[in-house]
This record gives structure tokens, C-alpha cells and sequence, in this order.
């Protein structure tokens, strides 16, 4: 249960034989899963298994794996190539002719690209399989860790998180609970607004009583509260969702962000302004936050 950071590191060794190797596991944010996998040569075989052990433990966040083998050397012979000798014979004696000098010792032709190769036998299927089930059991170890991380660090997002949707719910009901809300006030306001109006210009008074409403109306904020609250609601539900919730915060974020702007351009009082303000600092710091989560 919980939230999961997209952030971590975990690094796991493991052996078999005279092979070592060990596993670097390092996550940042990202809108997607992206996976950057460094594999030494000879190992290529094991991309597709790692892609898809990892799409098993992680669905977002930009993943930088490596893996660093040592060891394990694979047995060396000497091999001699009698037919590439032969053409160089041929071609050393035809020169030799030509020029008038003396041909070439065993020592220089054996040194020729070709001659003589040291090269080095594969291990045998059944070797190569039991070291890349090793090496593919100790990667899903050091995934495990990697998910513990990313886990123990979204415990704490959450935590701020819930602390962040308090603030922002205290906001709400210190908005709700505003004098300047009040019906009286409103009606006050609007009755000195339009005595100055009416001594500046000569004005129709019912006109004007009813352009006053009209405002009036636009610019209560009760429908964007209302509208906050349900956004707490949902929040807080998203926090204890076992599932992957990154995408749906980050739309969430995006609607707190959008009411909160609709607040502060309908706010008519300093005081509602001044919540407004707090509350969009708050919103801005909780969209920070959420944009790590997975």
C-alpha cells in the first residue's frame, strides 16, 4: 500500500565459478518507462530478459542499469592457418626474385595478421545457460531493493503530500469561513461602491442595482471551494492506492492549480486574496512533489 518514488539506487553482486559481477540500478523521474541498459560484450542475449524482469517490478521512471562482469576468462588455443602461410611464401619468394633480396625468416612470417591466432573457446549451452539464469536472479534482487527504495522514499512523499492537502483544506475553511463572504458585508460593499459611483456620474440606480448582483454572483467563490473539496477527497484516496498513481496526481495537481487561479481572479477582499495567494504557493509545492511520484 502506499505511494512509490521514481528515485532510487540498489546494487547487488553475485558469482559463479571464476565469474563475478554486479549489477548498478540507478532511477530518476519520467513521464514514461525508459530503460537505459549497458551491457559488457558477449552478454547482448540478456537484454530482451532484463527488459522484460524489470517492466514486471516498474512502470515509470527512467532506469540506468549496467552491468560490469569480471572473471570467468574462457580457455585460450593457439590456432596456425597453413594457406594464408602458403600465399605469403609464394608472395615473400616472387619479391625476393624481383628485388634481389634475401627471403624472409619463420620468425617474420609467422608474425604475418593471420598466421597464427590466439583464440578462445565459447563455453559450452549448457555453462552459458546456468550463468545467465545466475546473473538474471541476482538482477531481480537488486530490482527488489530498487522497489523497497523507490517505496520507503514514496512513504515520505505521502507524507508530505498529506500534509500539504491540511493546509490546503485549512485554506478552504478559512475561505469558507470569511467575514467578507458574508451576505451583509457583500451587500455593504456593493452599497459603498455604488454611493461613490452615483456622487462621480449620474447613474440609473436600478441599473446599476442589478449590474451590481450580476457581479456579485461572478465573483462568489463557493463553486470553486466546493470543487477543492472534492479534490482533497480524491487525493487523499490516491495516496493509499497500491497501485501506480503518478499520472492521475499529476492531473489532479493540474486541477488544484486551475481552481486556485479561478479563486484568486474572483477574490474581491484582501483577506481572500491573501488565502488565495497562500493557497496557490501550497498547490505549487504539492505539484513539485507529485511529479516524483510513479
Amino acid at each position: 500500500m502506499g505511494l512509490s518514488s521514481m528515485t532510487g539506487f540498489a546494487s547487488t553482486n553475485g558469482s559463479a565459478g571464476s565469474m563475478s559481477w554486479n549489477w548498478e540500478l540507478k532511477s530518476v523521474n519520467n513521464k514514461a518507462f525508459d530503460l537505459r541498459l549497458r551491457l559488457p560484450q558477449g552478454f547482448e542475449a540478456l537484454e530482451n530478459p532484463v527488459r522484460q524482469a524489470l517492466g514486471q517490478h516498474f512502470k515509470r521512471g527512467s532506469l540506468q542499469v549496467t552491468l560490469t562482469v569480471q572473471g570467468g576468462e574462457k580457455a585460450e588455443k593457439i590456432t596456425f592457418n597453413s594457406e594464408i602461410l602458403e600465399q605469403y611464401v609464394v608472395l615473400a619468394t616472387e619479391l625476393s626474385k624481383r628485388l634481389g633480396t634475401a627471403l624472409p625468416g619463420a620468425d617474420a612470417l609467422i608474425s604475418l595478421r593471420g598466421v597464427v591466432e590466439m583464440t578462445t573457446a565459447a563455453p559450452n549451452a549448457p555453462e552459458q545457460q546456468e550463468r545467465e539464469t545466475a546473473i538474471l536472479l541476482t538482477l531481480n534482487h537488486a530490482a527488489t531493493a530498487l522497489a523497497r527504495n523507490r517505496k520507503k522514499e514514496g512513504a515520505e512523499l505521502a507524507t508530505i503530500l498529506a500534509a500539504q492537502l491540511d493546509h490546503i483544506e485549512t485554506l478552504l475553511q478559512a475561505a469558507q469561513a470569511s467575514p467578507s463572504r458574508r451576505p451583509e458585508t457583500i451587500r455593504q460593499r456593493l452599497q459603498e461602491q455604488i454611493a461613490t459611483l452615483l456622487e462621480i456620474h449620474n447613474f440609473d440606480a436600478q441599473r446599476l442595482h442589478q449590474e451590481a448582483v450580476v457581479l456579485a454572483t461572478k465573483a462568489d467563490v463557493r463553486e470553486e471551494l466546493d470543487r477543492l473539496g472534492v479534490h482533497i477527497k480524491a487525493a487523499r484516496e490516491l495516496l493509499q492506492s497500491a497501485d501506480p498513481v503518478g499520472r492521475k496526481f499529476d492531473f489532479l495537481a493540474q486541477e488544484f492549480n486551475r481552481e486556485a487561479n479561478t479563486f484568486c481572479s474572483k477574490a474581491s477582499d484582501a483577506s481572500l486574496t491573501a488565502i488565495g495567494l497562500d493557497l496557490k504557493t501550497t498547490i505549487d509545492q504539492m505539484r513539485e512533489q507529485v511529479q516524483n511520484i510513479e
